[in-house]
């Protein structure tokens, strides 16, 4: 049995990947203010494996709402033994609301109404934290804390970066220690930049700074990855098929990374990768990176279908960057000093 002294924090934050990696900050400044505390983290099932790599961090639970209740049922029923000190509700939905207040906790931390995309949410917690002035929602999820005597902790990502062949197979296909790593993939159709555009972007580099490109792509992304590979002639290479492990090393390795806003963006931004975002449907200053070396490309001003998987308009406002506009971005970040988290 846990000794009753000891603090016991479970966070919830089922998905997405990126959303995922914008709440381990919390995992640190919990683990940073409650050394001896237990930390547990109730996840979708496909991002165990990234938890996995999250030094501080005791147990990634995994939770698929969409299962068998009985299934279901019996993780509650497991948490609730645990006696949690508090619960963390990072994603603000009613289903994660929920989950929350079942695991039995002595709190529920949520945001406030005003600030939840399913209001209803609140009437599961117990205490609320307003997230001021902060934007970014690295520092929304900070603001969590409050509750529990932690204000304004800095964020702090602690990945173990794995061993990984596929960044010796990247280095030995382009020649050399550094590449430029593009990721044209994203789950939102209006999220990604033209191919044709990034092949500019990759053969344009190779000839200015001799840095060839290795191309990421996830699950249905292989032929838009194919397509910038055969445009760029021969500047740059299709990824080895990744896993998470595989993306965090590969981005790790990186001497830069060009992406729209999606996971691995974020990956990158988390193990300290120099980054240039280019950003339509989403704001750079809520899913940004959120170090000033780092550069984004936006018109999240000008775009007319915010949070909106598929463009409304006949031409996605990310046909109106050109691609000398994300070398220019990329010419900058590369000339600033280049920093590691």
């Amino acid at each position: 049995m846990t000794h009753p002294n000891i603090h016991r924090f479970l966070i919830v934050r089922l998905g997405s990947l990126g959303d995922v990696i914008h709440g381990i900050p919390v995992a640190a400044a919990l683990r940073e203010r409650y050394p001896f505390a237990r930390i547990d983290w109730m996840v979708d099932p496909r991002y165990v494996a990234l938890l996995g790599l999250v030094r501080g961090l005791n147990a990634a639970i995994p939770v698929n709402p969409r299962r068998r209740l009985r299934s279901l049922m019996a993780t509650i029923r497991g948490l609730r033994r645990v006696r949690y000190t508090a619960a963390v509700d990072l994603q603000g939905l009613l289903k994660s609301a929920v989950l929350a207040r079942l695991a039995g906790a002595w709190q529920t931390i949520g945001l406030p109404r005003e600030h939840l995309r399913e209001p209803l949410a609140r009437t599961f917690y117990t205490d609320t934290a307003d997230p001021g002035a902060h934007t970014h929602v690295v520092f929304r999820n900070l603001s969590l804390l409050k509750p529990l005597g932690i204000r304004e902790p800095r964020p702090v990502f602690p990945l173990a970066i794995p061993d990984s062949a596929v960044v010796e197979a990247a280095r030995e296909s382009v020649g050399a220690d550094d590449y430029l790593l593009i990721n044209p993939g994203a789950a939102w159709p209006n999220k990604r930049w033209p191919p044709e555009q990034l092949a500019v972007v990759a053969s344009t580099l190779a000839e200015r700074h001799a840095l060839r490109s290795v191309v990421l792509w996830g699950p249905g992304e292989r032929d838009l990855a194919e397509q910038v590979v055969k445009a760029a002639g021969g500047t740059a290479l299709l990824s080895p098929k990744t896993s998470i492990a595989d993306l965090v090393a590969l981005a790790r390795g990186a001497a830069i990374m060009v992406s729209g806003d999606t996971g691995p963006t974020h990956i990158a931004a988390a193990v300290g990768t120099p980054l240039v975002g280019i950003y339509g449907p989403t704001r750079p200053e809520r899913n940004g990176p959120w170090r000033p070396a780092d550069v984004t490309v936006s018109r999240a001003n000008t775009c007319e279908c915010h949070h909106l998987r598929r463009c409304r308009r006949q031409t996605m406002c990310l046909m109106d960057i050109a691609a000398a506009e994300v070398l220019d971005a990329v010419e900058r970040r590369l000339s600033a000093e280049r920093t590691r988290v």
